[in-house]
């Protein structure tokens, strides 16, 4: 997991996320009060983790299954029964900065 930006990420729609997180490979969403990380697993699997509960390794705790494509990943309803589609417009994102732990 990488560090979270402080710049607000400009992502004029659902599909530029979706474009995004192919080449970028993980983001910060923050929805209301709650701050997900949206990640791939190793390039094979996608998940989504909230980075207010941590594991006992202090690593961000996954609040959604695995999923082998991103399509699949985006339309899980994890972000209280709602997909990421469904959060889009109400959802602040931010880059993960690699190489800076939070």
């Amino acid at each position: 997991m990488g560090k979270r930006a402080e710049e607000v990420l400009e992502l004029p729609s659902y599909e530029a996320l979706d474009e995004y997180l192919h080449v970028n490979h993980s983001v910060y969403m923050e929805v209301a009060d709650k701050l997900y990380y949206l990640t791939d697993v190793n390039f094979q699997y996608w998940r989504a983790q909230d980075t207010a509960v941590l594991n006992h390794k202090g690593h961000y705790t996954d609040c959604s299954d695995l999923c082998p494509t991103l399509s699949e990943f985006l339309s899980i309803p994890f972000v209280d029964g709602k997909t990421i589609e469904e959060v889009f417009d109400e959802a602040t994102f931010y880059a993960s900065l690699k190489d800076v732990k939070d």
